[in-house]
């Protein structure tokens, strides 16, 4: 049996003053998180960061830290565009 890979990603509120797209021009990833018992977050991660670690280990476990708060994820869902196969968003599932 392999050992679940866990990849630990920085993360921070994403700022609501710019569109999905004015931030992916930025080099980051909207993305949200959310689970049972708790309000869904929307994040910022860097863009380049998760494509690497998705491409590698995409059924990893994602350690997620936003300031103080850490969440243990998966992706439930990395939206991507259909012709330039970039990652557009990401849905992150507590686990």
């Amino acid at each position: 049996m392999s050992e679940q890979t866990i990849v630990k990603i920085e993360a921070n509120d994403r700022v609501q003053d710019k569109n999905p797209r004015q931030l992916r021009a930025e080099g980051l990833l909207p993305a949200t998180v959310y689970g049972k018992g708790m309000e869904s977050k929307s994040i910022q991660i860097d863009a380049h960061e998760f494509k690497m670690a998705y491409k590698n280990a995409p059924e990893a476990v994602y350690e997620i830290a936003v300031g103080k708060e850490k969440f243990k994820t998966v992706v439930q869902e990395a939206q991507m565009h259909y012709s330039t196969n970039t990652v557009m968003n990401v849905e992150f599932k507590t686990v």
